[in-house]
């Protein structure tokens, strides 16, 4: 069983940059589609990237596209998110999602989920 841990959140000023990683430790974590969800306060979760088994695909939300980057270091067992200039609207608790399948934008279908890290982008 897969479990990961989300780190690398913080607060920084509009225009800054982050880099948020989720660390997986089991088995096979090569085979697992992997995602990045975010969460602000009165809000639904919602989808921010996703990146297909073995890195072959990437898809991004509109609100994030040209400003994020997820990639994934199989060796290190380890998921990143790149992101660059932050704006106040990025401000969300980031979670970080695998499944046993193909990519997908909906959070439904992710099976394992990290306990969240907080990223606060001040204006």
């Amino acid at each position: 069983q897969v479990q990961l841990v989300e780190s690398g959140g913080g607060l920084v000023q509009t225009g800054g940059s982050l880099r948020l990683s989720c660390a997986a430790s089991g088995r096979f974590f090569s085979m697992y589609a992997v995602a990045w969800f975010r969460q602000a306060p009165g809000k639904d979760r919602e989808f921010v990237s996703t990146m297909s088994a073995g890195g072959h695909g990437s898809d991004y939300a509109d609100a994030v596209k040209g400003r994020f980057t997820i990639s994934r270091d199989d060796d290190k067992h380890t998921v990143y998110l790149q992101m660059h200039l932050l704006r106040p609207e990025d401000t969300a608790v980031y979670y970080c999602a695998a499944r046993s399948g193909l990519r997908s934008t909906r959070a439904r279908d992710y099976e394992l989920w990290g306990q969240g890290t907080q990223v606060t982008v001040s204006s």
